[in-house]
């Protein structure tokens, strides 16, 4: 079986050795998506000890003001159009 691809389970280290080498695209796509779990833990707390800071909220209302709404005026509907 010389030069045949080798089998992760059995040596993964020889592997991924091998992937590297024959399979770059497959074995960093995997490489980099491996990290992203790892990102969700780390970045945060680099983020704010940079000075950077969570976004308020974006509102998922409106204020409604309280009390009797003012009458408009001024706006030209009292008056005619020629």
């Amino acid at each position: 079986m010389n030069g045949a691809t080798p089998r992760f389970w059995a040596g993964p280290i020889r592997y991924w050795r091998w992937a590297a080498r024959e399979r770059p695209a497959f074995f960093w796509s995997c490489v980099i998506g491996g990290l992203g779990p790892a990102t969700l833990v780390v970045v945060p707390p680099i983020r704010r000890a940079l000075g950077d800071y969570d976004a308020a909220p974006i509102p998922l209302t409106y204020p409604v003001p309280t009390g009797p709404r003012k009458t408009l005026t001024g706006y030209g509907d009292e008056t005619e159009r020629d």
